[in-house]
């Protein structure tokens, strides 16, 4: 005791000095430290050491002497871990060890090393050798090798046990808590007291005992099941150490191994495969099991046994010798040589503790010496009678000894180094959750949450309730209730934000904050373990309470009970589940806490008072856990709720640190307690919770990396796994229902690239519950296109191996599958007929079997090898399956995070579901879209122009499609390479890829479209020229005459050429009476009068109708302003609405017919009135002028579309009222665009209107003949002046072209798609405030979209004039004015080159220009040349063409526009580009469907409805609807159509206009038309004559909404160019 005294009395200043070195050396040994002691030691020190440093370097551990293996190292995917070897490489085997270990295979010390060369495995001759006999005789003899083939000797192999050691000397202490934590699941001895292989300090690793636990079954006196779990540290039982003095010949491990479990090897012993002779880390190191009984007679004890094995010879070991002889309940020694051990014998004796002495050379049996001291003889026994003998004698030596062994006691001794106090960042965090868990002390457990957690309880309840009803609204003032439930939810939030945040939450935030990440990581670590070790006694107790009451239970419903006694039973039962969930305490939910913490915090906006961080660095703190290996919880096991706002905070702090990282998502599904959790761990070297007392609860989620090497090979960088609570049976449910297990089911399978469905054995009837709550999940993630996969696991199955019994097994899964799927199938309203309908699933390659987990029977079982087989089988499967998946990356797997739980808080899944991955990358293909389809138009317009060019040059007289085609092949190339780049290299191709076809047809139907309507256009052109030939020739003819008379004129006045006024006033006379000349050969353009046509035409076709309708004084109703077209209605005979029924729905809905009717009605209206355009087009009135058959057509089209809406399926037919209003209605529109077009063509075309126009020029000729000017000269100013025209037209094309171009590019509200144009549209309405426009837009989108866009148009020419256009007119009219003196140039070359005349110049000169100008030789048919010198024409044209060119620039004005044809102009080039597209609008509130293509596939759809009663609808008693559609569809609310009432959220089973339309339920109603709705409530009840009252009252919460938040709402709404598409995916997400 006085040496005892002694070391301990200098231990402080010893274990300092220690600590100076040992840091470095162990776990982290210094080279330095190294070569003193190799320099410092004896030859045979130096010899081990140089043993130690070879097999470090052999198995390539060397580096790892400083820069320790972390558990990060070896966790990640590596094309290693993906490989399963029973052998490897030499330097292959610590990696091989460790992927073995982490997998729990207990063959990890199994492995073999692969030779050079493998086939020569077993040393032997060459057979080819020259030796004789004799020689081959010697050699099997003498036990010798053929000099020439020495095979590889036992000693130069790695002993497994020194791997094992190297590797754990190698790690850091994380790691090693893994290895040993993996290596007690193997059912091994753990490292207890272990040498530094350097210093030879020895250290008790207490900190990798930290996590493991212990279970085992007794019986009492009494013969009860007393059943036990603890964790290693605090048990406290018996001890037997085994050790040995010298060297023996029997094994004392195996004599162990016997004792524990005769089948497994708890201790590595000489017989196990791959030992050698040789170990060079082993001596010294004392290794610790636990034997567990199973409370069966079977068992070796009846009490939980703790054996001690010191290796190497005790006599040179004497510190842990001394130290387990003291601790040992009973010492165990082996002695081959007692004479030479017996005074260490002796002393064995003196200490009075139970001693068995093991002869290994005598063979006498067991014999008791006397009390407490046997002998045993080993030599030539049979080995279970020896264990048999031995097990006898530590029985009766434990039945007489009280000594029991408690493993934090080992920690007392003074002189062996304790790891967790010599690694400071591990003894800070112990200390620091100590600090917290002396909080707990003499806390109720039950009442702990409540008090240190208060954000998470109830009122976090409370809330997730409150939004699912948020959800799922009630009643019929769905608004109202709405409005009710958000201010409870923000009420709840405050009072969350308001809890003090307690003592013990501080704490941790505290010390979470530190900057040293190891002591982060072991305070956490610590937490989990003191956590567990405080609630685990308590849980233990309730689940046995539970498990009493629960048999209780069942006994009572076996006996047909209903009696009071079952009810107070099954309350009891609940009670005690409450209390179960109460006392459940972990590091989950203090994560849960600061994570409410931070939603109350985002809620309010502001800091709390009492949190010492900011809250918005609360995530990041989630964020490195993660990154760390530790799980989130991802779903709320308690609330059934996923906390979103927390959630996407972490996944944003993910990204913060480690990039977009591309991730993909496996987790797993199946019954409680069906080895879901063990399987993960297996796989992955994962550490979710699998005890019985800590099942999961909800959902976790854990970030496994891929290391740099797979990432080349994969297509992703992490592997989130998600593990999730185990889905009961029906009679089991309790508070899991069925409901929550669809919920779960089909949140983890939307979530997963890939499920895994865990099912336990191969009984199909306990399967067919899961099968159905899959198949269900599985069905839906179909019908809302998410395509994840499955892996079917049977666990626990008997007979792996037996193909044909799989075989049957996978069959009979099928069969299985394929029922469930027509059972689900109805009740999700599916066609689907078998599993494979819906899903890609292999059932060879897809269904898994899965050997029995353990070796034998728990509680000493090992892990069944078979298993580790499996999981690496199904590894490889994952892999496989994951390398052709689409992945998400971490910001696209937020949202789609947040959409599945959106559409889950909705009861109907599939049609509430939005997918915001496929709507954003469907978003950004429609952009691309539209910029494409401009290319083309713009292309297109190009080509038009020049052809018609040409074509009214006479330069062409055909337009084939071909050549149009042609034209456009540059154009299409180039769109075709961009889509093609778009497709293959954007971030989303793969989502992309399932609209690639279909764009590709769109683009290729577009350019025939174009190409088909540039033709039709061209071909017009080809007509009218033709048509026009005998006005062009008559009005050439008078221009002719004109110049030849006034030149006659001149010649008689050149004598008064200096008299300006009689030359004008001679002119005037002229003048006058040359037009008076015209005007009596040429019948002038009569005016026309559209409505007066009309009604002739009405009135041959209607006689029935009275004459006082015709009569232009008798106004017609506008058709397009009535509130009801009920009067205009009459139901079919054949419709079956009684006249009782007429009744009925009149006083229920105050019109004389069903609400649907009239929207039925105004649909085929605003149609008919569409096409409108589409008919006068063709007729080209401005270049053709009016005629009257134009209305005779219109009329015919109106009556031939409504004799088609009657003869539909509706139930009524319209009077003949309707018919002459609808006319009157729609010509009175078109009346303004044929009179305008009809006046433009006047002014073209009347001769006396276009010579008016001409009066300067010839008078500025006039003069030049009066003032002796050359023919030359006259004729070029001529020439310059038919010119203008043509100059000044081409300019303005060519700028509208441009301008058109440049605002798709540069304006705001036209650079990119419809829905930003409406964004920009909704934010012009707010800012005037006018009501009439605001109804113009609901009640007439395209007309409003067409005014805005004319508006725009207007607004950017006055701002960019003098910037951008001026200039661009300018640049266009100076390369105009270059090309014309080219061409000039060249053909006064040309005709000097031929010797030509004037007319030769002429022809080249209109040629040369005949692509760019409008300007031909019959231009100057008339005009006499024949004394024109051609060699001044070229000078003329210069000195004269700058004067034209300045005059049309003089008119180059904002106005602009005016003077092209409205086809040719800007705003109707963007009107063609943005109007081409879906115009229907929502039934319910007039929302017009986004779609980009007209007459497309698929339902309609908008992404932001409004108020409904803006339309008009409302309740029966009148009251306008204050609900939007979004929210309707969410409620139990139903609708009237055809006096039948109708679910909103089955609008579709209306039939009619409702059953084209797709409306998801949606609670984020745009603030905008609540604020237009309070704005403008008077004038709204006004329009319609009705209030928003009752029912429909305005909730007091949308009068907060002011009109800047209305306009900033539209930014959140419309962002990524609006968060929803249904217009693409209503063909992509069919119900």
């Amino acid at each position: 005791m006085a040496s005892r005294d002694g070391i301990g009395a200098n231990r402080d200043g010893y274990e300092n000095d220690v600590v100076k070195n040992e840091v470095k050396i162990c776990p982290e040994t210094d080279n330095s430290v190294l070569r003193e002691n190799k320099d410092a030691g004896t030859a045979g020190v130096n010899a081990d050491q140089d043993k130690i440093m070879q097999l470090f370097h052999r198995i390539h551990l060397e580096d790892r002497c400083l820069n320790k293996l972390r558990a990060a190292d070896v966790l990640q995917i590596t094309e290693h871990s993906l490989q399963s070897q029973e052998s490897c490489a030499e330097e292959k085997l610590s990696q091989t060890f460790i992927q073995k270990l982490l997998m729990m295979d207990y063959r990890a010390r199994y492995i073999s090393v692969k030779e050079n060369n493998e086939q020569d495995q077993i040393q032997q001759g060459d057979t080819d050798s020259s030796e004789d006999e004799a020689d081959i005789l010697d050699c099997f003899l003498l036990n010798t090798t053929s000099l020439s083939n020495t095979g590889p000797s036992q000693s130069d192999r790695i002993h497994p046990m020194d791997v094992q050691m190297a590797v754990f000397h190698c790690a850091d202490g994380f790691l090693k808590q893994l290895m040993v934590t993996k290596l007690s699941q193997c059912q091994y001895a753990l490292p207890l007291l272990v040498p530094d292989p350097f210093t030879q300090q020895i250290e008790f690793p207490l900190w990798t005992f930290r996590q493991i636990n212990k279970s085992w079954i007794m019986r009492n006196n009494n013969n009860e099941i007393i059943s036990q779990t603890q964790p290693v540290y605090k048990a406290e039982t018996p001890m037997v150490c085994f050790f040995r003095f010298g060297s023996a010949s029997s094994s004392k491990s195996h004599l162990m191994n016997s004792l524990i479990n005769e089948k497994h090897n708890t201790f590595f012993h000489r017989n196990c495969p791959g030992s050698s002779r040789t170990r060079v880390l082993m001596d010294g190191v004392v290794e610790i099991a636990w034997f567990c009984p199973s409370g069966k007679k079977t068992d070796k004890f009846t009490d939980c046994v703790v054996f001690c094995n010191l290796h190497g010879d005790a006599g040179d070991h004497e510190k842990q010798l001394q130290i387990l002889t003291e601790m040992a309940s009973v010492n165990v020694v082996l002695l081959p040589q007692p004479q030479k051990s017996a005074e260490k014998i002796q002393n064995l004796i003196r200490i009075k503790k139970p001693l068995i002495c093991l002869f290994t050379e005598d063979d006498f049996t067991l014999v008791k010496m006397k009390k407490g001291k046997f002998k045993i003889g080993l030599k030539d026994r049979n080995q279970s009678d020896v264990s048999e003998e031995l097990r006898r004698a530590i029985n009766d030596c434990l039945s007489e000894s009280s000594s029991t062994f408690r493993l934090e006691d080992l920690s007392k001794h003074s002189d062996i180094r304790l790891n967790e106090e010599v690694d400071e960042d591990c003894r800070r965090g112990r200390e620091a959750a100590q600090q917290m868990m002396s909080l707990l002390k003499d806390k109720d457990l039950t009442e702990i949450k409540d008090s240190f957690l208060p954000h998470q309880g109830k009122l976090w309840h409370q809330w997730s309730q409150k939004n699912k009803e948020l959800h799922r609204p009630q009643g019929e003032k769905i608004e109202m209730e709405i409005s009710r439930i958000k201010t409870e939810m923000k009420k709840i939030r405050k009072q969350q934000y308001e809890s003090d945040i307690s003592e013990f939450m501080t704490h941790f935030h505290k010390t979470m904050n530190s900057d040293i990440e190891r002591e982060r990581m072991f305070f956490l670590k610590w937490l989990r373990v003191l956590l567990d070790e405080h609630t685990s006694a308590d849980l233990s107790a309730l689940h046995h309470k539970y498990d009493k009451k629960w048999s209780s239970v069942l006994k009572l419903k076996e006996n047909n009970e209903k009696s009071e006694h079952l009810t107070t039973e099954q309350a009891e039962l609940e009670r005690i589940s409450e209390d179960l969930q109460a006392a459940s305490f972990g590091l989950e939910h203090i994560m849960r806490e600061i994570g409410q913490i931070y939603e109350s915090c985002s809620s309010m906006e502001k800091n709390k008072k009492d949190l010492q961080v900011h809250f918005s660095s609360l995530p990041s703190l989630a964020a490195e856990m993660m990154i760390s290996g530790f799980p989130l919880e991802l779903m709320d096991g308690d609330a059934a709720h996923v906390p979103v706002i927390w959630i996407s905070a972490v996944i944003d702090e993910l990204i913060q640190k480690l990039g977009d990282q591309r991730v993909f998502v496996l987790s797993v599904l199946g019954l409680q307690s069906s080895g879901k959790s063990t399987m993960l761990n297996a796989m992955f070297g994962l550490q979710f919770a699998v005890s019985a007392g800590r099942c999961t609860r909800g959902a976790f989620m854990q970030l496994v990396k891929v290391s740099d090497e797979m990432k080349t090979q994969m297509n992703f960088d992490y592997i989130l796994v998600v593990d999730t609570e185990g889905l009961r049976a029906l009679e089991l449910a309790g508070r899991s229902t069925r409901h929550h297990d669809n919920e779960l089911a089909t949140f983890v399978v939307g979530l997963g690239n890939l499920t895994l469905i865990n099912i336990f054995g191969e009984n199909l009837s306990e399967m067919q519950d899961i099968l159905q709550i899959v198949v269900q999940a599985f069905l839906r993630m179909k019908k809302v296109r998410l395509n994840p996969s499955c892996v079917f696991v049977h666990q626990n199955v008997s007979d792996v191996t037996a193909e044909e019994k799989n075989m049957e097994g996978r069959r009979r899964l099928l069969e299985k599958l394929d029922e469930m799927t027509e059972l689900v199938a109805k009740e999700e309203d599916c066609d689907a007929e078998c599993f494979s309908d819906f899903i890609r699933f292999d059932v060879q390659n897809d269904v898994k079997y899965f050997a029995q987990l353990w070796e034998g029977s728990p509680p000493m079982a090992p892990p069944n090898p078979n298993y580790c087989e499996n999981i690496q089988e199904l590894k490889k499967t994952i892999m496989s399956h994951a390398s052709n998946s689409h992945v998400m990356m971490l910001k696209d797997l937020k949202t789609h995070i947040k959409d599945l739980w959106e559409a889950l808080l909705d009861e109907q899944f599939v049609f509430s579901f939005r997918n915001s991955l496929e709507i954003s990358a469907y978003r950004k293909l429609e952009t691309e879209y539209s910029k494409w389809t401009w290319s083309l138009r713009s292309a297109m317009m190009e080509t038009e122009n020049k052809l018609h060019i040409q074509i009214e040059n006479e330069a062409i007289h055909e337009v084939e499609e071909t050549g149009l085609q042609e034209e456009l092949k540059k154009t299409k190339e180039k769109v075709e390479k961009s889509m093609f780049g778009f497709f293959e290299k954007d971030k989303d191709k793969d989502i992309l890829i399932q609209w690639k076809t279909s764009f590709e047809i769109k683009i290729n139907d577009l350019q025939e479209n174009i190409v088909k309507e540039t033709k039709r256009k061209l071909n017009e052109v080809l007509q009218q020229r033709d048509l026009k030939k005998k006005i062009d020739a008559q009005r050439t003819h008078h221009e002719n005459a004109l110049y030849e008379k006034s030149k006659e004129l001149a010649l008689k006045l050149k004598d008064k050429a200096n008299d300006e006024e009689t030359l004008n006033k001679e002119f005037d006379l002229f003048w006058k009476q040359c037009v008076k000349k015209i005007k009596s050969e040429t019948p002038a353009i009569k005016e026309i009068d559209i409505m007066r046509d009309v009604r002739e035409i009405l009135s041959d076709t209607n006689k029935s109708v009275s004459v006082d309708h015709w009569n232009e004084s008798s106004e017609c109703r506008d058709i397009f302003s009535v509130s009801s077209y009920a009067d205009y209605l009459q139901l079919k005979k054949t419709s079956g609405f009684k006249e009782s029924s007429h009744r009925v729905a009149k006083d229920m809905f105050g019109f004389a017919l069903p609400k649907e009717y009239d929207t039925q009605v105004k649909t085929f209206v605003t149609d008919v009135d569409q096409q409108t355009e589409k008919i006068i087009q063709p007729y080209n009135i401005s270049k053709m002028g009016y005629n009257k058959s134009c209305i005779q057509e219109l009329i015919d089209y109106i009556k031939r579309r409504l004799t088609e809406h009657q003869d539909g399926p509706g139930l009524y037919v319209f009077k003949n009222e309707f018919f002459m209003d609808l006319v009157l209605s729609i010509c009175k529109r078109a009346n303004t665009i044929i009179t305008d077009q009809h006046k433009l063509f006047k002014e073209a075309n009347d001769p006396v209107t276009y010579v008016e126009k001409k009066r300067e020029e010839y008078y500025s000729i006039f003069q030049k003949y009066c003032h002796g000017s050359t023919s030359a000269a006259i004729f070029g100013e001529i020439i310059c002046q038919k010119l203008k025209e043509s100059i000044e037209k081409s300019v303005y094309k060519k700028i509208a072209r441009d301008l058109a171009d440049e605002m798709t590019t540069n304006c705001r509200s036209l650079n990119a798609n419809r829905s930003k144009l409406e964004k920009h549209i909704l934010k012009t309405l707010a800012e005037e405030e006018d009501f009439g426009k605001y109804m113009n837009y609901i009640d007439k989108p395209r007309d409003h979209f067409k005014s805005f866009i004319r508006d725009e148009v207007s607004r950017y020419i006055d701002d960019k004039f003098s910037v951008s256009v001026l200039p661009k007119m300018e640049k266009n009219i100076k390369l105009l004015q270059q090309k014309i003196m080219e061409a000039a140039h060249e053909s006064t070359e040309h005709v000097q080159e031929n010797k030509g005349d004037v007319g030769l110049w002429l022809k080249s000169f209109t040629q040369r220009l005949s692509g760019e100008l409008i300007f031909s030789v019959k231009d100057l048919s008339g005009v006499k040349h024949d004394d024109v010198d051609v060699k001044l024409l070229e000078d003329v044209i210069k000195k004269e063409l700058p004067a034209i060119i300045s005059d049309i620039s003089r008119g180059f004005t904002k106005t602009f526009p005016v003077k092209l044809d409205d086809e040719e102009r800007p705003d109707e080039l963007l009107i063609g580009h943005f109007c081409q597209c879906c115009w229907v609008q929502c039934p319910f509130c007039g929302a017009v469907c986004t779609n980009t293509v007209p007459n497309h596939d698929g339902d309609h759809s908008v992404p932001l409805h409004r108020v409904t009663g803006l339309k008009g609808f409302h309740y029966r008693n009148g009251n306008l609807s204050a609900d939007f559609c979004t929210t309707l569809v969410a409620s139990k609310n139903r609708f009237n159509v055809s006096n039948e009432w109708v679910s909103h959220k089955k609008h579709k089973k209306a039939g009619g206009v409702y059953a084209d339309w797709r409306i998801t339920p949606d609670l984020s109603q745009l603030p905008y038309w609540k604020w237009f709705v309070c704005r403008f409530q008077k004038d709204i009840e006004n329009h319609h004559n009705k209030t928003f009252e009752g029912s429909g009252k305005i909730p007091q919460e949308w009068r907060k909404c002011t009109k800047q938040d209305a306009i900033e709402s539209l930014d959140e709404g419309f962002k990524m160019e609006q968060i929803y598409c249904k217009s693409a995916l209503a063909t992509v997400i069919p119900l």
